[in-house]
């Protein structure tokens, strides 16, 4: 049994955005015109932070933010209609299944970390682009939720390797989300929780909720703890 999740350093973080491209291309996210904060989608968000004070002590740092991969009483899969959020029992990735989405939204409602995105339009890309899609992951139609779901095509794409190998478990080097691999200052790792608890000195966003999130930040900055 895997209990997949991530370890992120905030303190390596200099938000150049690498993690949020490498998200869209791996997951064929189509580049709209139009989009602003409320209509786009993006399952992989920066953020922006400070510590509220004036030039010369300002202070700013970024958080990435995704689906924070809830383990207890999942809010979004609670809500659902359709049941088209799933909690995988094998590796603890909230999955999202387009295919029964209604797009009711009860979901995006629920998500405490406001990491879900409403599909404005049809997908489609300017003339050419088509050919550099990723085969492993099949577009979404307009109308559904979208979210992280920790790279599902590269995960299926390990599994088949290992399967053709004979092999029952997927060797963790073949399986990476975009993002981690993306970074490049190492803020972003993907691990296995039980094969590697978190840091001593790491912390969950909205801890106090009690959603088990597996997303597990770092930072030797008290005023980012506190904003955490």
């Amino acid at each position: 049994m895997k209990r997949y999740g991530m370890h992120i350093d905030i303190d390596r973080c200099n938000g150049c955005g690498a993690c949020m491209v490498a998200c869209a291309v791996e997951n064929n996210i189509p580049p709209v015109a139009g989009a602003d904060d409320r209509k786009g989608i993006t399952p992989l968000r920066v953020y922006q932070i400070d510590n509220g004070e004036a030039y010369p002590n300002r202070r700013t740092a970024f958080i990435p933010m995704l689906c924070q991969q809830c383990g207890n009483e999942t809010p979004c899969a609670h809500v659902c209609p359709q049941q088209a959020v799933d909690v995988d029992p094998e590796t603890g990735i909230v999955g999202q299944m387009a295919e029964r989405c209604l797009g009711c939204r009860y979901c995006m409602a629920a998500c405490p970390y406001h990491a879900r995105y409403f599909n404005w339009w049809d997908p489609k890309w300017p003339a050419g682009m088509e050919a550099a899609l990723n085969p492993d992951v099949a577009p979404r139609q307009r109308g559904v939720v979208e979210k992280c779901n920790f790279c599902h095509g590269r995960r299926h794409a390990a599994m088949e390797k290992a399967a053709a190998a004979g092999k029952r478990e997927i060797d963790p080097a073949d399986y990476v989300p975009a993002c981690a691999e993306a970074c490049p200052s190492g803020a972003i790792r993907f691990v296995d929780l039980n094969a590697q608890a978190a840091p001593a000195d790491s912390f969950r966003l909205l801890e106090r909720l009690d959603t088990d999130p597996k997303i597990f930040y770092r930072s030797k900055k008290d005023w980012v703890k506190r904003n955490g």
